[in-house]
């Protein structure tokens, strides 16, 4: 299950690259909304009532945690309509590094010399990366995908967090059918307040049901089973592989390559965010 989740996730970007004839809002609208179609038959049934149980504080988080990952969907998507698929995959992988930030600035937690060291690198490697993709005709706005391959990562620690926060109570499915639901309704309010062309030819919608199916119900999916019987630092290492498949197949499918200045970055990126995760492994 966990190697269908990892190629799942992975073809992520493959399948965005493909559909970048239409806006990126479109695309995270009906990924997002397919998603929630999805679900519901199998979740509303069977939810009722833990929600019943809700409390306002539980919903208040659901929906900041549904906003958080709408956002992050549409910095990911957009991200890949102006860099390399390496280079957004890896960029986005460093959510590790922020939820370590956040833990120390919100909850107080201790930051260990390793952790400081691998956020120190990973920004010199993020830094290669940069330096790298600034010279690639291929991709002349680079740095701004970039940037938001490094937002989108930031949005989902929150996402991250708050889910952490929010599952010590709820059950799973009550928790993931009305985030997703929330997350689609954000994106949607985007998309019609920026006016963006929602109605897409069947190949598009056909992408799109294709990122609900497989990256966002059964690679997510896979993880979120997978977390009952396996640590989630090892899960976490395991995600790195994510970058590695998705560089692989977009060499393979689109003649991507990356320069060797930002091959460096990712290796070091990669290798950062690694060192965050192996002393939580160790500790399981």
């Amino acid at each position: 299950m966990l190697a269908l989740g990892l190629v799942s996730i992975s073809i992520s970007a493959i399948l965005v690259r493909y559909a970048t004839s239409a806006p990126g809002l479109a695309l995270a609208t009906w990924r997002t909304t397919f998603a929630a179609l999805l679900l519901a038959p199998v979740a509303l049934p069977r939810i009722k009532p833990d929600l019943s149980r809700f409390t306002r504080r539980d919903w208040l988080l659901i929906v900041a945690g549904g906003v958080f990952l709408g956002f992050h969907f549409i910095a990911w998507i957009e991200s890949l309509y102006h860099t390399s698929v390496a280079s957004a995959s890896v960029l986005v992988t460093t959510s590790p590094l922020f939820i370590a930030v956040s833990g120390f600035i919100v909850l107080r937690e201790r930051l260990t010399v390793r952790t400081v060291g691998a956020i120190l690198v990973a920004v010199a490697g993020a830094v290669l990366i940069g330096l790298g993709d600034a010279g690639d005709e291929t991709f002349p706005n680079a740095s701004w995908g970039n940037t938001l391959a490094l937002l989108a990562s930031l949005l989902v620690s929150g996402y991250l967090l708050i889910g952490r926060a929010v599952r010590q109570r709820v059950s799973f499915l009550a928790y993931l059918f009305p985030l997703y639901t929330v997350a689609a309704l954000t994106i949607l309010v985007v998309a019609l307040v920026t006016g963006t062309e929602l109605v897409q030819p069947w190949p598009i919608l056909g992408l799109c049901l294709a990122m609900a199916v497989f990256p966002q119900l059964m690679g997510h999916g896979s993880f979120n089973y997978a977390v009952k019987f396996l640590p989630a630092a090892l899960l976490g290492l395991l995600s790195l592989l994510e970058p590695i498949i998705g560089a692989g197949l977009a060499y393979m499918l689109f003649d991507e390559v990356p320069g060797p200045l930002a091959l460096v970055g990712m290796v070091v990126v990669l290798a950062s965010v690694a060192v965050v995760f192996a002393p939580r492994l160790r500790r399981t």
